[in-house]
Formats: structure tokens, sequence, C-alpha cells
């Protein structure tokens, strides 16, 4: 599979002027095994996303996990969008430690997107989970959080 991360980042930035309002930064969207995608974004330590105790504040950390979720769902399956909308089901994170300064989401996607695609050409709605960790720039994790997808037939 190969994959524009430049053309990716560009279309989750247009798609989620949010993830510009926050300044995500794009870092790596690749592949991995079995087609799998991983992708890194990052979020620059500003006083405008700091909660009370001086970190990133939960609703930032949680959009950067949702848009690296899906910075890998498009990398995966953006050639289908011709006939698939993708949507986020719903999502769980656990804030496991207090982060401090700038903080990187890495996503993965949780199944094989063969079998994704398998279910969606039988006429399935498939759903399937992008894992994010949320972490320091030192690589100290912070936050887990599972983003369950679905690819919505047109």
């Amino acid at each position: 599979m190969s994959i524009d991360s430049r053309q990716v980042a560009a279309g989750m930035l247009e798609a989620v002027p949010f993830a510009r309002t926050l300044g995500f930064e794009f870092l790596e969207i690749a592949p991995e095994a079995e087609g799998g995608v991983r992708a890194v974004l990052r979020l620059p330590d500003t006083s405008a996303t700091h909660n009370h105790v001086g970190g990133p504040h939960a609703g930032a950390m949680f959009t950067l996990g949702e848009t690296a979720s899906g910075a890998v769902v498009l990398a995966a399956f953006g050639q289908l969008l011709d006939r698939a909308v993708p949507l986020a089901v719903r999502a769980d994170i656990a804030y496991r430690k207090l982060a401090l300064g700038p903080v990187r989401a890495t996503a993965r996607l949780g199944r094989p997107p063969a079998e994704v695609v398998a279910e969606l050409d039988a006429g399935k709605r498939p759903e399937f989970p992008v894992q994010v960790e949320i972490s320091t720039d030192d690589g100290t994790p912070t936050s887990e959080m599972t983003v369950i997808w679905t690819l919505r037939p047109q």
C-alpha cells in the first residue's frame, strides 16, 4: 500500500477545521504489516490548550487522538470514499498520567483493511477499532484511546 501522507494530512485539516484551530502537526502516516496503517500527530504545547494544572486540556487530547484515528481511516480507506462514508461510532479514552508539554498521538488500525473491505463488499456496514496511545514527546504514555469506526455505504 502506498500512502501519500501529505494528501492525507491536508484532507484531514480541510475536513476537520478544529484540528487546524488546535494546531495539530502530522508527523507520520505510514503503512504497517498486513495492510495496516499508523499515524502520528502532535499537539504543540500552548497556553491556549492548557487545563487548570498546566497540561493539555482533556478535550484537546481527545481531539488529537480522534483526529489521529481519522488519519488512519482516511489513509486505509480513502480509495472507498466514492462508495462509503467513514464515521466514528464511539470512543473510549483513559487518562492515565498527567501530560505536560507537547503530546503525540500514535494511532493504529485494529483490523486488516482487507477484512473491512470484504464486509463492505458483502453489503455489510463494517465496524473496526483504531487504537491510540497518547504520550509526551519523550515517549511517556499518558492516555489510551480506542475509536470504533464504521464505513457507511453510500
